[in-house]
Parts: structure tokens; C-alpha cells; sequence
């Protein structure tokens, strides 16, 4: 595994897009913890998608599935809390269990296939 500078730095300014998107948009009391979790959670994502080369090509393949997938799951979740004023405590939990499960996917299949 190995990752490649140019590809992960446009994952960074697109993670860092959207989640200026996400703060421009979200409510008052919500700005930064909605900006800082939505960049952490799509970061990786993308890093893992779009910027790091593997030595199998099949291994390669399903963490890009699985990276796309929660990619859309992201999404969705930060859109759904920009649009609804839900407490942080509810952000923080929902996208932090979800963060995990796809750290938890991508080292599996990265393991299994080792």
C-alpha cells in the first residue's frame, strides 16, 4: 500500500470544499463542529478511493467500493445535519459510529487479503 501525493492532495482541497460547503450552509450554533467532523469524515474516504495504490488489484478494488459507498453515506449524513438543527451530541455519535465501521470494513479486507 502505498500513496500517491498528487491524487491524495485533491482528495484534501475536495474534503475541504465540502465541508466549507457544509459550514456555509449549516445553522449558527453548529458551523465548526459541522465543518471539522464533515472533513474528517469524507478525508479519508476520499484518501482511501481515490489516492492510495495497493499491491492487489482485488483488494485494491473492494476498499474503493467500500470507500465509495461510505463516501455516499457521508454525504448524505452531513447533508441531513446541515438541513436538520439536530444536537451535537447526535452528530458526533452517529458519524463517529459510522467512521469506525468503515475503518473497521477497509482493515478487514485489507487483512483478509494480505
Amino acid at each position: 500500500m502505498r500513496i500517491n501525493f498528487i491524487p491524495g492532495l485533491i482528495a484534501f482541497l475536495v474534503s475541504a470544499l465540502l465541508a466549507f460547503g457544509f459550514y456555509s450552509y449549516s445553522h449558527e450554533g453548529q458551523k465548526l463542529i459541522l465543518t471539522l467532523g464533515s472533513f474528517l469524515f469524507i478525508f479519508p474516504t476520499l484518501l482511501f478511493s481515490f489516492a492510495i495504490g495497493y499491491n492487489e488489484a482485488r483488494t485494491g478494488l473492494n476498499i474503493r467500493a467500500v470507500s465509495g459507498i461510505f463516501f455516499f453515506i457521508a454525504l448524505a449524513s452531513n447533508i441531513l445535519f446541515t438541513i436538520i438543527q439536530l444536537s451535537v451530541p447526535a452528530y458526533i455519535i452517529t458519524n463517529g459510529i459510522i467512521l469506525l465501521i468503515f475503518i473497521l470494513i477497509v482493515y478487514s479486507v485489507y487483512r483478509v487479503n494480505e
